[in-house]
């Protein structure tokens, strides 16, 4: 039976601290005006202070400037006038010390702090106020509860007395207003609201008591009830001030608690706190006390969510249609207009300022903007909460978030406050498609099981419909982009982005196609890719020479179009086509000049490079049909090249490099898998451990990393993305290339799948050293931005891969295919053809430093001859045996005699220096001659 008694105990206790800040904000703006009198007197006395008489009396002006006397004077004066003594000299004053730099003014406290901080103060003078109010409420609820216990009134007189009193109490406090005043300078301050609250506390009391205790009224009584006192409650708010429109508030939001757990439905509670939060902003859009209205709105989601989430006995409709008018609400009723108009800045735009800068000149936003934005992200992310297992429910929060989106965006046409709180359902909506099939709930649950439950079902129309919503959205946003002057920009990009979006990730989190089939899920592509277009035209039509909004829905059109290839076309077909729309743009950009397709390009040519070689990637294009090889990668080059050329008179060094970049590495994969599948067909068998296997994979990844090196210079916030990706694509080719100088190198593996396959010089062994160390070769000669080091290491590696090409092309000339092998030994001819290589190579070295005029290419043909000396002396003399012998050393010193006279008679035509030359290819200098005498 105390049941009650504790809910009105606790209400009371919530409604004191309220009260008590009511109370403290007037009495904090009566000081605040006690302390300007004060600062204007002391000013005014300083003033009188400084007003000193003249120094004689024809003085017009008193030292602080107020004018004096200015009657006029006679023209002369028979007595003779005394002068007052001249003042002593005084010795200069002192130079003032420098003054230090004034510190910066201190940050103006918020609204809230300053109340908290004159909260203490307040309670310690005025406490008895708080205590005469809870001393006053208790009485009504006690009267109640003694005529209970001891049955001297009925039920009916009880409540009627009770009645009574909170009546009388009102009207106690509503005389001492009228005849005593409320002002916080009359000595009867405070009492009205008082007597007025400690009423109005009781009426409540009394209303539940009379529904719990007696049962004496329905539930739909007893809400009628505490609507009526609360609309008495901000009634006398708007009279008294806003302690006792907290005060209505909280005993309106609070009186339904009980009753939520009673067998009843609850369903009409949802309409009873949307009637109750009007009351409370419409009392708050008047006096603009700003508090209240957050009390109020704080109260009512506090209060539908836990109605929701404490009884069962309620609709779930009913709760996401009370969110979602809450939400409308928070921005019409501060408004005083069915059109918001919100001005200031946005809350994105506020948080933004306030990151940049401590300063108070940071301009926030104003209390109605924060009220509005606070409360339609509480809508949005509630309305997630309320799925419920069936479909009904999922649909209409769906719905919701799709309406409060569009009514969002046409809503803040003039409310520019507002420009950033239709995101918040959009974001939503977004969310609660991504969820709908991770949690198995009702709509994706219904979607999924349409044919297995019923293979005669009816077509679908789930994800439809979603796409639908969608594109209402985006068409709401073009119409605001072709409305909005100043953010005309975002609204275009909003709409380009948004109905594709959401399409995109139905695509990754439902799975449509495998419902309905790939033709009817591609159709709805189709239909964006259209609907894009026509906002195409209308962007054109409006902008003229200015094409940016233009360029947004076009990249969105061939994005729609890409998107139907990938649902309906195989992986070669699919990647033909997203090669045709990087095409497709470059033509439109050379046609309409849309700088924005450049960044269409670069994303088409990112995605299209993952295709050739991730997925399906490098063994689709080794193992897969050649038809499709061909196809994609010979169509992706053709696609590259035609797009390079259509961008030939642009400007646009972003996509005309990345072009560049993806023709050469496309053209090295096609060029290097033709290879692959050459060597496979001769061989009769696959391996990706054989040497030649492993050079071409290392060519094809170092071909990748070389693009991303050509695409430094372009820097931006990727560079830092692609010199990881040179690195990891870098890791790759080398750790391949190091695989198959070792492991898989032909002297030292055994087995079938590591002999040489082909004719001598064109075999497997070109395929493995000489094509990669070609490629490093061709990057060092086109990329002339590379650093130093990358550039000698590219060239150390070439020159090691074709020093290890030409030692294994010597041994498969004498050897074969089949007995590379160490193990098979070497014989005399092959030993001496690899002295006669070294030779030829270091000659080669050695004229082209003297053509080239080069020092280092001069010293590295003098160590590979160096090479060639000490094998001859170390390896063949020991190894040779009779002409063969005498004929190495014979060819060895005729070679280095025929490379003296070469190296003596380029000196003398060329100038090439040499050890008694300097670096520049002519004579010692010399010294000067002596200077002549004077």
């Amino acid at each position: 039976m105390l049941e009650p008694l504790f809910v009105l105990l606790g209400l009371l206790v919530l409604a004191i601290p309220v009260c008590v800040i009511g109370l403290m904000i007037g009495q904090s703006a009566l000081k605040s005006r006690l302390a300007q009198a004060e600062r204007d007197l002391v000013k005014l006395k300083n003033a009188l202070d400084n007003v000193k008489p003249g120094s004689g009396p024809g003085a017009s002006k008193t030292p602080t400037g107020a004018l004096a006397n200015t009657a006029p004077q006679p023209a002369a004066i028979s007595a003779p006038v005394s002068r007052a003594p001249k003042p002593p000299k005084l010795p200069p004053r002192p130079a003032a010390p420098a003054q230090p730099p004034k510190p910066a003014a201190p940050e103006r406290p918020s609204p809230v702090g300053d109340a908290l901080a004159k909260f203490g103060p307040w309670l310690q003078e005025n406490w008895f106020y708080a205590v005469s109010a809870l001393s006053l409420a208790l009485a009504g609820v006690f009267l109640v509860q003694y005529g209970m216990e001891n049955g001297l009134l009925p039920p009916r007189a009880r409540v009627a007395a009770a009645l009574a009193f909170g009546a009388a109490l009102i009207g106690v406090g509503e005389y001492i207003r009228r005849r005593f005043g409320d002002a916080e300078e009359n000595t009867t301050a405070y009492l009205p609201s008082v007597f007025s609250g400690a009423g109005i506390v009781t009426l409540f009391g009394v209303i539940l008591s009379a529904r719990m205790l007696y049962g004496l009224i329905d539930g739909n009584a007893a809400m009628a009830g505490m609507v009526i006192v609360a609309v008495i409650a901000l009634v006398l708010g708007w009279l008294y001030g806003p302690l006792l429109a907290a005060v209505g508030v909280i005993g309106a939001f609070g009186a339904p608690v009980v009753l939520s757990s009673s067998n009843s439905d609850a369903t009409g509670l949802f309409a009873y706190f949307v009637i109750v939060a009007a009351l409370g902003l419409g009392v708050d859009t008047i006096r603009r006390w700003g508090w209240v209205s957050a009390l109020t709105m704080v109260l009512a989601y506090l209060s539908g969510w836990g109605l929701a989430a404490t009884s069962g006995n309620y609709q779930v409709w009913a709760a996401q249609v009370y969110l979602m008018v809450l939400a409308l609400l928070a921005i019409v009723v501060p408004a005083r207009s069915v059109w918001p108009d919100h001005s200031g800045p946005t809350v994105s735009l506020g948080l933004l300022a306030k990151l940049r800068t401590e300063h108070e000149a940071a301009v926030w936003p104003q209390f109605p903007t924060l009220l509005a934005f606070g409360s339609v992200a509480a809508s949005s992310i509630s309305l997630l909460g309320f799925f419920g297992e069936g479909t009904g429910e999922a649909w209409l929060s769906i719905a919701g978030l799709a309406g409060l989106t569009v009514l969002l965006i046409v809503w803040s046409h003039k409310a520019r406050a507002l420009q950033d709180v239709a995101a918040f359902p959009a974001l939503a909506f977004l969310a609660a498609v991504w969820m709908q099939p991770e949690l198995r709930l009702g709509l994706h649950h219904n979607f999924a099981q349409a044919y297995t439950e019923n293979p005669e079902a009816a077509f679908p129309k789930t994800v439809t419909i979603l796409v639908v919503l969608a594109t209402i959205i985006s068409a709401t946003a073009a119409w605001r982009s072709l409305r909005d002057g100043k953010l005309r920009t975002l609204w275009a990009a909003a709409a380009a982005i948004y109905a594709p979006g959401i399409a995109m990730l139905v695509e990754i989190s439902w799975a449509p196609a495998e419902v309905i089939g790939a033709y009817p899920w591609a159709l709805h592509a189709a239909g964006l890719a259209a609907f894009m277009a026509v906002l195409a035209e209308r962007f054109a039509r409006r902008d003229g020479v200015d094409r940016l909004r233009t360029s947004f829905v076009l990249m969105s059109v061939l994005s729609c179009m890409a998107f139907a290839f990938v649902i309906v076309l195989s992986a070669a077909a699919l990647t033909v086509a997203l090669a045709v729309t990087v095409v497709a743009a470059a033509a439109m950009d050379r046609r309409w000049t849309l700088p924005p397709m450049a960044l269409f390009i670069a994303a088409g040519v990112v995605t299209l490079g993952y295709r050739l070689t991730v997925d399906p990637g490098i063994d689709a294009g080794r193992f897969g049909p050649l038809s499709e090889m061909l196809l994609a990668y010979g169509g992706t080059l053709v696609a590259f090249i035609a797009a390079l050329w259509l961008l030939g008179a642009r400007e646009r060094p972003l996509a005309q490099v990345i072009l560049d970049s993806a023709a050469w590495s496309t053209g090295g994969m096609f060029a290097t898998l033709l290879i692959f599948r050459g060597i496979d067909a001769k061989v009769g068998a696959t391996t990706t451990d054989s040497h030649w296997a492993l050079g071409l994979y290392a060519t094809i990844w170092l071909g990748v990393a070389l693009a991303q090196v050509q695409r430094l210079p372009l820097g931006g916030r990727l560079r830092q993305l692609r010199w990881a990706l040179t690195g990891l694509f870098g890791l790759i080719g080398v750790g391949s290339l190091w695989m198959g100088a070792t492991v898989a190198n032909p002297l030292i593996a055994n087995g079938a799948t590591n002999n040489v396959i082909g004719l001598p010089v064109f075999n497997t062994l070109a395929a493995a050293y000489l094509l990669p160390a070609l490629l490093l070769g061709v990057g060092v000669l086109r990329l002339r931005g590379l650093e130093r080091r990358m550039r000698l290491g590219m060239i150390a590696v070439a020159a090691a891969l074709v020093a290890l090409w030409v030692l294994l092309v010597v041994r498969h000339l004498w050897q074969g295919g089949e007995a590379m092998n160490l193990s098979h030994g070497v014989g005399e001819p092959e030993l001496y053809s690899y002295t006669i290589g070294l030779l030829l190579i270091g000659a080669g070295l050695f004229y082209q430093s003297l053509a080239r005029r080069s020092a280092k290419m001069r010293k590295a043909g003098l160590i590979v001859i160096g090479l060639a000396v000490a094998k001859v002396f170390l390896v063949d003399i020991s190894g040779l045996e009779g002409l063969t012998r005498v004929f190495s050393l014979l060819v060895l010193g005729l070679s280095l005699a025929v490379l003296a006279w070469l190296n003596r008679w380029a000196q003398d035509r060329y100038g090439v220096p040499n050890a008694g030359r300097d670096e520049r290819g002519g004579q010692p200098p010399e010294l000067p001659d002596a200077a002549p005498e004077n």
